[in-house]
C-alpha cells in the first residue's frame, strides 16, 4: 500500500511540474488530471495547492542534492566532479524548472537547508580546483560560485526547443567559467588594467 502511495504522489508531482511549468495558475484538478488521477486523490495527499507546491519544491530540492552528489564532487578529481555536477543540475533544472524557480523555495526549509548544503559543498569543490591548479590562485570563489551559479541558469533557460543536451549545456558552461569569453587569457599586466 505504502509504495502504491508514493507513486501516486511520484505521479502527482511530475505531472505538477509539467502542467505547472507551462501554466503557472493550473487548477488542482487540471493537475489531477495530467497525473491521470481523480481531484478528490490529490486533495487526500495535499489539502491544499500550497501544500502541493510546498512538496513540489522539496521534491526538486531533493532531486537537486542527489544530481550533485552523484558527481561526488568530494571524491571524483576536481575537473571532472565540476563537468558531473554542471550537467546532473543541468538535468533536474531543466526537468523541474517550475520547482527549481520557485521563489517561495526559500522559505521552504528543507529546500533552503538542502541550498545551503549544495552552496557549501560548491565551495569545496572550487577550493579543491583551486588547489589543483584548474582555478587561478587567486580567484575569489564566492565571485566564481556565483558566476558559475548564473551561468547554470542561463543554461537552464536556454530555448532548446525542449530538447536541452545536458552535456553540451554543460561542456558550455564549464568551458565558459573555466576560459571566460575574453581573447585572452586574462587581463592582469594588459595597458589600462
Amino acid at each position: 500500500m505504502r509504495a502504491d502511495s508514493e507513486r501516486t504522489v511520484r505521479k502527482i508531482l511530475e505531472a505538477a511540474e509539467r502542467v505547472l511549468a507551462a501554466n503557472p495558475a493550473a487548477t488542482m484538478e487540471q493537475l489531477a488530471q495530467a497525473a491521470g488521477v481523480a481531484r478528490t486523490t490529490v486533495h487526500r495527499r495535499f489539502a491544499t495547492r500550497e501544500a502541493l507546491l510546498d512538496e513540489l519544491t522539496g521534491w526538486a530540492a531533493r532531486q537537486f542534492a542527489d544530481a550533485v552528489d552523484a558527481a561526488r564532487p568530494d571524491a571524483a578529481p576536481p575537473l571532472v566532479a565540476l563537468y558531473q555536477v554542471t550537467a546532473n543540475v543541468l538535468r533536474v533544472k531543466t526537468g523541474w524548472s517550475f520547482a527549481m524557480n520557485r521563489t517561495a523555495g526559500d522559505a521552504h526549509p528543507e529546500a533552503a537547508r538542502i541550498h545551503a548544503e549544495v552552496r557549501a559543498r560548491c565551495v569545496r569543490l572550487f577550493r579543491r580546483a583551486q588547489e589543483a591548479g584548474v582555478l587561478r590562485p587567486d580567484i575569489d570563489l564566492d565571485w566564481t560560485r556565483r558566476v558559475y551559479y548564473a551561468l547554470i541558469h542561463e543554461a537552464a533557460g536556454e530555448d532548446t526547443g525542449g530538447d536541452a543536451d545536458a552535456d553540451a549545456l554543460a561542456t558550455r558552461v564549464v568551458d565558459t567559467l573555466l576560459r571566460g569569453a575574453g581573447a585572452a587569457a586574462g587581463l592582469a599586466g594588459q595597458p589600462g588594467m
